[in-house]
């Protein structure tokens, strides 16, 4: 139950209480103005007729404070003592009626959102305390204050531009509250974009070691881009994270003390992005143009998936970003393993009707194998292209579709899932099978097992394809396990 606490109740807090009041919590007033003390009183709000700036008026507990006196200093004294006796709640603060630039610096300094008085009317602090979004930032807030140590903010294995987008972006937050934290992730980043991306912007990511537990360095883990803790991650499964961010629906319920996982938008950059603008933070240039690339990268371009939330969150970055460092993300070179992966795609292309799939065979380079699947896409009459090939054990596969009434991520999960991990989206997904289940154990005998993994890979594609569930017309509730195919 949310509780909330009014200090000051002027001309603009009158109207704050008289919205507070409608809404599900507690509400409790402290106000100097003995006749409104009174009427609220008779209108059944818990209200007490004293000094807004004396903390012992104040209640035990409260979630979330908010100064609405009519006069700067006071409102300057109330939100600093609110802030040292309730250091984990969310603080909004008008200024008072007579604040000037001193008095909005000060209160900057202490207070989670300062509402500028100049033109202010009573509906735009309402804004920034009654919807949904402000009572996640408080949330959120909690949940980073409350952090006693360090915080590893991993994003899932072999991070894409949403991930990593999303993970520095979340370390910004962090620092914005005085909480260590790191962006952290398992796996490779081999993708030369997301190389690029990584290299040209100088992100701060450690990539962890599977063979040691993170709770040795860590003191707490929030997860980005993803929801569960060693599904798609390195993260033992019985770590329990304290934050989960993240816009793929899970099959499974996700436990943290702070999750905001939502569906309706088409990128976890997305989510990141709006709280660093809803808390007024420069995300600065690097953050940004991450946060940028992720949203487009996601949403491609904004044509797939793509919500008012993302166009919102890009216009708020694209001041901040540098399009040319952008461009260079975009635009890096492709390497000889890259190359010659989708040389092999196009010669041993299988093709039945509009579906194409090619056997590349073992892999230096698994990232490779979602450029092939789009290179493979651009052939003329194809709309569903599936690549694949094997490294260390494991057979990887990428697949890819465009205006096909297939939905290829359930198609994989049904032809694949029950022997390995397997999903995506209607237009992008992927899977991973252990050459073991196949009978394909000696990577050495590379004859006998590319026969053995074509065959059976290929025919269980085109045989489940011919069955296969439609396109869905909105994003199906269901958790991407392997691998991120979302944005590669």
């Amino acid at each position: 139950m949310m509780r909330r606490l009014v200090l000051g109740c002027g001309a603009v807090g009158h109207d704050v209480v008289a919205s507070l009041s409608t809404r599900p919590g507690e509400l409790h007033v402290v106000t100097d103005d003995s006749g409104r003390a009174t009427a609220l009183r008779e209108e059944n709000v818990s209200a007490v007729e004293a000094d807004p700036t004396d903390p012992s008026t104040y209640p035990d507990r409260t979630d979330m404070v908010v100064v609405a006196g009519e006069r700067a200093a006071p409102n300057r004294a109330a939100t600093r003592n609110a802030r040292e006796r309730f250091p984990g709640a969310f603080v909004l603060a008008y200024a008072g009626d007579d604040a000037n630039e001193a008095d909005l610096e000060a209160l900057s300094g202490v207070a989670d959102r300062v509402v500028d008085p100049v033109g202010v009317t009573a509906e735009r602090v309402l804004d920034a305390v009654r919807d949904e979004p402000a009572e996640r930032m408080w949330k959120l807030l909690r949940a980073l204050r409350g952090v006693e140590g360090t915080l590893a903010v991993v994003a899932h294995d072999n991070p894409d531009p949403d991930a990593i987008a999303s993970a520095v972006a979340l370390v910004r937050l962090a620092e914005f509250v005085g909480t260590d934290a790191e962006a952290c992730y398992y796996g490779d980043i081999s993708h030369q974009e997301n190389r690029a991306l990584v290299n040209l912007l100088e992100l701060e990511m450690r990539n962890l070691d599977p063979e040691t537990d993170p709770r040795d360095e860590y003191d707490a883990f929030a997860l980005v881009d993803h929801s569960r803790p060693g599904v798609n991650d390195g993260l033992p499964e019985d770590v329990r994270p304290t934050i989960v961010i993240d816009h793929h629906p899970p099959r499974l319920p996700v436990e943290a003390e702070f999750i905001d996982v939502r569906s309706d938008v088409g990128a976890t950059s997305t989510l990141l992005a709006e709280y660093l603008e809803r808390f007024g933070l420069d995300p600065g240039e690097r953050v940004a143009t991450a946060l940028l690339y992720g949203i487009r990268i996601d949403t491609k371009d904004f044509t797939r998936e793509t919500s008012d939330a993302d166009f919102d969150a890009a216009t708020f970055l694209l001041p901040h970003a540098d399009s040319a460092s952008l461009a260079r993300v975009e635009s890096p070179s492709k390497s000889s393993e890259v190359l010659d992966t989708i040389g092999r795609a196009i010669r041993n292309r299988r093709r039945r009707g509009e579906t194409v799939a090619s056997f590349v065979g073992e892999l230096s380079d698994r990232d490779a194998l979602a450029q092939a699947a789009e290179q493979l896409l651009e052939m003329e009459g194809v709309t569903t292209t599936l690549v694949y090939g094997f490294s260390e054990g494991t057979v990887y596969v990428s697949g890819r579709a465009r205006g096909a009434d297939v939905d290829l991520g359930e198609t994989l999960r049904d032809a694949l899932g029950q022997i390995g991990s397997a999903g995506g989206h209607a237009d992008m997904a992927g899977a991973q099978v252990p050459l073991g289940i196949l009978g394909a154990v000696e990577e050495g005998e590379s004859e006998s097992v590319a026969e053995i993994v074509e065959e059976f890979i290929a025919g269980r594609f085109f045989e489940t394809l011919a069955d296969a569930p439609s396109a869905p017309t909105h994003e199906p509730d269901r958790e991407v396990p392997f691998p991120d195919e979302d944005d590669d």
